[in-house]
């Protein structure tokens, strides 16, 4: 009577197989979890910057819009998010700015006066 015997294993070389298995499936999840990862913060930052790029988009059209009205620009969201920014240096940045010696507020870089004092 030949039967099969109950006491046959895999053996070494069996345990080895299942064990780089088991190593390259961990090293393959972390490598994944690590690119999703990734993935949803540069998603996360591409819908931020295009809510930035919206909002200034829309305050740009607003302002245009108001100054076609005839309607004075001051306090613009750039202005109140940072009252003392466009002070000359000197003034204190009590955030009402300082004129040149034209009469006009600020100068730009390009060489060309500012927006008319008030």
């Amino acid at each position: 009577m030949n039967t099969p015997s109950s006491m046959v294993s895999p053996g070494l070389w069996g345990f080895l197989a299942f064990f780089f298995l088991a190593v390259a499936l961990y090293l393959l999840m972390r490598n994944m979890n690590a690119r999703m990862r990734r993935m949803s913060y540069r998603s996360q930052e591409l819908a931020r910057r295009a809510e930035e790029e919206e909002a200034a988009r829309r305050a740009d059209k607003e302002r245009r819009a108001a100054q076609r009205r005839g309607e004075p620009t001051e306090g613009t969201s750039e202005e109140l998010e940072e009252p003392g920014a466009g002070d000359s240096p000197g003034e204190g940045g009590d955030g009402k700015g300082g004129t040149d010696g034209d009469g006009r507020r600020g100068s730009r870089e390009d060489g060309q006066a500012g927006e008319p004092a008030p």
